[in-house]
């Protein structure tokens, strides 16, 4: 047998191989409706908060209409996310600024991510921000059915002012803006 046939025959295999692998790869990530962006958001801009509950970790419940008359900032993530994973430091950054101090609730819901894991990626990763551990997609589908991570920054009357997505990824500026420009309108209506 000519070696320039068994390499023919080799690459023949080599390349069915990397298609069948490929095509594996590719009908995996497309195989959940949700994670395509087929459906349309359930929470928009404008939009009031839709009724849910949380139990956070350590251990408040928070339920969507306590957070009447204080502004809240909103993340769904999983740590498992290559997104999420670089938000979550500027969001640390965020709650350090806006939140330790109670001026905005923040908060972040796990989607499909236990407490055990996301809290040893906090405490890997030095993040405080108060999290509730969502081990299945209830909460998070009454905000969206796709991508991770999912700002919303909402004001006092509960209603969404500004929501960022993994397209394009929020910037410090994009999020100071609106955190700032919620936090001015509670100053306003005070004075």
């Amino acid at each position: 047998m000519p070696i320039g046939f068994v390499r023919k025959c080799d690459m023949k295999i080599y390349v069915r191989y990397f298609i069948i692998g490929f095509l594996s790869l590719v009908s995996s990530c497309v195989d959940e409706k949700e994670d395509v962006g087929m459906q349309p958001d359930a929470v928009e801009v404008g939009d009031m908060l839709p009724e849910f509950t949380v139990v956070m970790n350590d251990g408040r419940t928070v339920e969507s209409g306590s957070l009447q008359g204080k502004p809240s900032f909103i993340l769904f993530f999983n740590t498992a996310c290559g997104d999420c994973r670089r938000e979550l430091p500027l969001v640390q950054q965020m709650y350090e600024r806006y939140g330790a101090d109670g001026r905005m609730v923040f908060m972040a819901i796990s989607r499909e991510q236990d407490a055990v894991a996301v809290g040893e990626y906090w405490a890997d990763n030095g993040l405080t921000i108060p999290f509730s551990a969502q081990t299945d997609r209830t909460v998070y589908h009454l905000f969206a059915y796709s991508s991770i991570p999912r700002i919303y920054v909402v004001d006092a009357s509960r209603v969404v002012r500004a929501v960022f997505t993994d397209s394009p990824l929020a910037t410090s500026e994009d999020l100071t803006y609106e955190i700032e420009r919620v936090l001015t309108e509670i100053k306003d209506t005070e004075k």
